[in-house]
């Protein structure tokens, strides 16, 4: 018990988020009891939840079942007696929970202060954002919270109505619901269908009615017969604010009152489809060649065309777009000769004009006069199509102003078809405009209207009564005579019957005029001073007339006996002089009440024309007349006091009345609240305006997100495909480095083919020639053919035969390579044996030759008579030369012409290997060099 007592110890707020279920449950009941005995919403008991409305989350979803229970109950206390700032900062912390797990609950308490909760929140508040909060409920992933949300649905909109709550947000995701694998979503869906055809009726089926299998079309249509043979729904719950002004709503307007609401009972069932779907975009998708086969030749292909269009424009709504182009087609295709083609643009224009509404009032100028003329077609399909076309291009217009120079215009066409067409259709808009014609416009429909009755065809001259008697309708038999002077009483008769059987929508109702006369009165009811007058001093007016000074005590006192008999000779004009013309209904408000009072109501001094006649004997009391504004009792001061002031109504003056001056008659009651509801009303709005703006500051921002993650992406895709293009260009540039130097390859190769082909000519021709070097030669038997490391076979014996002879400098060939960056081997592979085997100096000067020191020493050696060493070929002066060359040089020498083959057959090796053997000649040439000036130097010494 102890630990009980400290929890009841803690503050309301930290029981309510303690950890013990129980003491949880206790400050819920404590919380409720609370509220109930407040005295108004502004209570501190209050406070603490308005300031931390989080505390309603724990409670709607606390996790012992009992405790919610309490919970619930304890926010519908709060909502009862809270007021609206409070509903609406719990708003958004408490329906989330309820609908997840209290409209769910297993007991039935909870799931009733749920659904109550719901209820309050739209009842102090309106119902769009409850409503908004209860959708993303409906895909939740257990379908008892999908069932639970659409029940909640259905009892709201049993309760308010499709009026205070908008259908439009529930209607487009309830096709999902029929479509759920569970029964009990679709019987909750089927329900909640079949309390939108309450309030909708057919209007509510193309919202959803295509989504729908064929066996739930038909289960809806059966419950729907059900519902048509019920009247017409009724909003069974009030807002708060609907509450107040029925209940500030002044007694004498209540007969307007019931013929306001009977009006909104009947209005939903006129709910239009156009207010509930969403518009859709139709001209992109008009066929590329509708133009082209609108015009052309064949009347099947135009027919198509127009076919095509109209199952594309037939929708509940279209998106506002430029449709000039395609009106003007339809226009065009009023002329046409086939009646087929006609009907069929006649209906697309019906469409058009039913799906854009105020939009398509700019294009009624290019359609509307085309259809007119063609309405002299007497095929009554044609007609029909036509006079539809009509309508729906003047209900999208909306004023009948726009087009009363097409319809005189037509009334006056020399065709009879064409006039009974258009008076039809000026009948059918008298009848369904809502918008009183202008007197200028009036004027202008009677005078046609009358031409129409001296027409020879007895349906004109019927056309003009009717047009006549339904402009009566709209402005009054009073308004109308002025119009009908001049007429027969045959045609006033036939005209008055055509006005007893019309409907319309626009009845100018003069009521601004007499409004000024009825406020008189009660602005005269504030002037008593309390005072009862005797009765009987009528006679004494012009005494009172006569005698001024004595005005101002009589003027107290008002004089009800003077209006009890009025003189019926009276003028009615004299009143005004005085500034008196309201002074009817105060007369007999003075008699209905001798006391003063303002009681009587303000609607008989309207027909009582009495009270004026009085100014009649009481013209020069004009200084009378200002007395009680001195008083400051108010305006219409003059009102409860009589003109007549005889002497012997003074003394009276004695007994005052408490009566207060400040008091409101019954009309300015009246405008007090009618005051009052407009500024409720403008509140309302202002609220609304702030609620939708919150909504669309919300899509901004959602969109400005949206906005910056597709700036982000293109960024990264920008960088993505910029690095792309540079890899792109780097590849580019590498493949053009590549064919470069292929070309350049190729180019070197063609320069060492050409310089092969001249070495080999070169070669051809010194062995034609039979130099020296020759087999035949005397110095043959000297010595054997050598090779140089050029790779040029020679002839030693061939050294004297004049090295001066067809010089062909090899070394300056080498040296010429060497500049355009080409080494040896490939030359020397491709040589011919002949050229190798020369005994001439034509393949190379002998000057940087290693041959030319070979040749001298055998020649000395000649002369000595020494015989020449073991190895004095090639391989023991490539010994004595350091042996420079190696094995690959011996094998060319043991097998030349196999070595020139192989080359030969190879082709050019790569530009690596190239590079190779070129710095390996540069080595040999400097060896070559050096052992060429080592061999000169003997042979130079034997000479000297």
């Amino acid at each position: 018990m102890a630990e009980e007592e400290d929890f009841s110890s803690l503050p309301l707020t930290d029981r309510w988020v303690h950890k013990v279920w129980k003491v949880r449950k206790q400050a819920y009941e404590d919380a409720a009891k609370q509220f109930e005995k407040t005295a108004d919403e502004y209570d501190p008991v209050f406070r603490p939840f308005i300031q931390d409305p989080s505390l309603w989350k724990g409670a709607a979803a606390d996790s012992n079942v009992a405790a919610q229970q309490e919970g619930l109950a304890a926010l519908c206390s709060f909502l009862k007696f809270g007021g609206r700032e409070g509903a609406v900062r719990a708003r958004s912390h408490a329906i989330p929970p309820i609908v997840e797990k209290g409209l769910s609950s297993t007991r039935a308490a909870t799931k009733a202060s749920a659904l109550e909760a719901l209820l309050l929140f739209i009842e102090l508040d309106v119902a769009a954002p409850v409503i908004e909060d209860i959708l993303p409920a409906l895909g939740n992933k257990q379908p008892k919270v999908i069932a639970a949300s659409l029940a909640a649905l259905t009892q709201i909109y049993h309760n308010y109505g499709c009026k205070t709550a908008d259908p439009k947000p529930v209607l487009k995701v309830l096709p999902k619901a029929f479509g759920h694998a569970d029964k009990n979503v679709r019987a909750e869906a089927t329900n909640l269908a079949v309390e939108f055809y309450r309030w909708l009726r057919e209007a509510m089926k193309p919202m959803f009615w295509g989504d729908l299998k064929p066996t739930q079309q038909t289960d809806l249509e059966a419950q729907f017969e059900k519902v048509k043979a019920e009247g017409a729904p009724k909003q069974e719950r009030l807002l708060r604010s609907q509450q107040a002004a029925k209940e500030r709503a002044p007694a004498a307007g209540a007969g307007d009152e019931e013929e306001y609401d009977e009006g909104g009972e009947e209005e939903p069932a006129e709910v239009d489809v156009f207010d509930l779907a969403e518009p859709q975009d139709v001209l992109s998708k008009v066929p590329k060649d509708f133009f082209d086969n609108l015009g052309s030749s064949k009347w099947k292909e135009r027919k198509e065309a127009l076919e095509a269009l109209y199952a594309i424009v037939n929708v509940p709504r279209i998106k506002d777009a430029d449709f000039g182009e395609v009106n003007r087609s339809l226009a065009k295709c009023m002329k046409d000769a086939n009646i087929a083609v006609v009907t069929q643009a006649a209906q697309c224009i019906e469409l058009l004009a039913k799906g854009l509404r105020k939009g398509y009032g700019r294009y009624r100028s290019t359609v509307m006069q085309p259809i007119m003329e063609r309405l002299k077609e007497k095929k009554q399909t044609v007609a029909d199509a036509l006079g539809a076309a009509l309508d729906a291009v003047f209900q999208a217009t909306g004023d009948l102003a726009e087009c009363m120079e097409d319809i005189t215009t037509s009334l006056a066409h020399k065709n009879p078809q064409v006039k009974e067409g258009t008076m039809k259709f000026l009948v059918r808009c008298l009848r369904t405009t809502r918008n009183v014609p202008s007197k200028q416009d009036i004027a202008t429909i009677v005078e046609s209207a009358k031409k129409l009755l001296s027409e020879g065809s007895e349906v004109l001259r019927s056309g003009g009564a009717e047009i006549l008697g339904t402009v009566m309708k709209i402005i009054g038999e009073r308004a109308m005579n002025p119009h009908l002077e001049g007429l027969d009483d045959i045609r006033k008769t036939k005209i008055k019957e055509f006005y007893e059987v019309a409907e319309v929508k626009a009845k100018d109702k003069p009521k601004p005029p007499p409004a000024p006369v009825a406020r008189g009165p009660p602005a005269g009811a504030k002037k008593p001073m309390g005072k009862k007058a005797p009765l009987g001093t009528k006679k004494a007016a012009p005494a009172a007339a006569a005698a001024p000074p004595p005005a101002e005590p009589a003027a107290l006192a008002p004089q009800p006996t003077s209006r009890g008999a009025p003189t019926p000779g009276s003028k009615l004009g004299m009143p005004k002089p005085g500034g008196l013309g309201g002074l009817k209904a105060p007369q007999k408000r003075t008699l209905a009440g001798p006391g003063g009072a303002s009681a009587p109501s303000p609607r008989r001094p309207a027909p009582a024309p009495s009270p004026p006649m009085e100014f009649e004997d009481e013209p020069p009391s004009p200084t009378a007349t200002r007395a009680p504004p001195r008083l400051g009792m108010g305006r219409g001061g003059l009102a409860t006091r009589s003109l007549a002031k005889p002497v012997a109504a003074a003394p009276p003056v004695a007994p005052p009345s408490p009566t207060p001056v400040s008091n409101f008659t019954a009309i300015e009651r009246a405008e007090l609240e009618e005051l009052r509801d407009a500024n409720e009303r403008l509140l309302k709005q202002i609220e609304d305006g702030r609620h939708d703006r919150q909504k669309l500051m919300s899509e901004i921002q959602e969109l400005k997100n949206q906005n910056a993650t597709l700036i982000e992406d293109h960024t990264r895709d920008v960088l993505s495909i910029k690095a792309k293009e540079t890899q792109l260009v780097r590849a580019r540039s590498d493949a053009e480095a590549a064919e470069q130097t292929n070309e350049r390859l190729r180019r070197e190769l063609d320069r060492l083919k050409r310089a092969l082909s001249k070495a080999e000519a070169a070669a051809a021709s010194v062995g034609d020639v039979g130099g020296p070097g020759s087999p035949r030669s005397p110095h043959m038997g000297m010595m054997s053919p050598t090779h140089d490391d050029a790779g040029i076979y020679r002839d030693g014996a061939g050294y004297r035969g004049g090295p001066d002879r067809n010089r062909m400098s090899f070394a300056s060939t080498l040296s010429e390579e060497k500049e355009n960056g080409e080494g040896m081997p490939s030359l020397r592979n491709k040589l011919s044996p002949d050229l190798r085997y020369t005994g001439n100096g034509s393949g190379s000067s002998g000057r940087a030759s290693p041959a030319r020191g070979f040749r001298r020493e055998a020649e000395e050696r000649e002369v000595r008579n020494e015989p020449a060493p073991a190895g004095m070929g090639y391989t023991s002066y490539g010994d004595k030369g350091g042996n420079r060359t190696g094995g690959r040089t011996e094998s060319r020498i043991g097998n030349p012409s196999s070595t020139g083959g192989a080359s030969g057959g190879s082709g050019m090796e790569s530009w690596k290997r190239a590079a190779e053997v070129t710095s390996q000649l540069k080595a040999r040439i400097e060896q070559m060099k050096v052992c060429q000036l080592r061999a000169t130097q003997p042979i130079t010494e034997s000479r000297n």
